[in-house]
């Protein structure tokens, strides 16, 4: 399992980019600075921040406010075969609030909450992104 970033659920996407990009200085991926997401690097690591609309968070769960009241973070895991690490958290006790499904064409995802009600991600990539810079 790798961490893949920490995303932001936010409901002003252009102006949470302009502080990404240009305060504090991460580099976009896409340049989507409309959103609805875009994951920034660190000069230094793997892992970034992403930002994403609450609203398309929203639509893909069903349960998430438009307001601060809804969920704000989102700890996001990358694992190699999401059906069998669903299938064996599962088996542990874990309780899937939505997937495994395609979210997009280059990856699967299943969503839970751990204990506190904090939403996490797991991912698994089918598609490698190839235009990085």
């Amino acid at each position: 399992m790798e961490l893949a970033q920490v995303r932001l659920l936010v409901t002003d996407f252009p102006a949470c980019y302009r502080f990404y990009a240009d305060v504090l200085g991460l580099k976009p991926q896409s340049g989507a600075a409309e959103g609805p997401y875009e994951k920034f690097s660190p000069t230094v690591g793997s892992a970034g921040i992403a930002l994403q609309d609450r609203a398309m968070m929203a639509e893909l769960l069903g349960e998430l406010a438009e307001s601060a009241t809804g969920h704000r973070s989102l700890v996001v895991l990358r694992v190699d075969d999401l059906d069998a690490y669903c299938a064996g958290i599962t088996g542990r006790g874990a309780v899937l609030t939505h997937g495994p499904t395609p979210m997009t064409d280059r990856m699967r995802v299943a969503h839970l909450k751990d204990p506190e009600g904090n939403l996490v991600e797991l991912q698994e990539w089918l598609l490698l992104r190839t235009d990085r810079a």
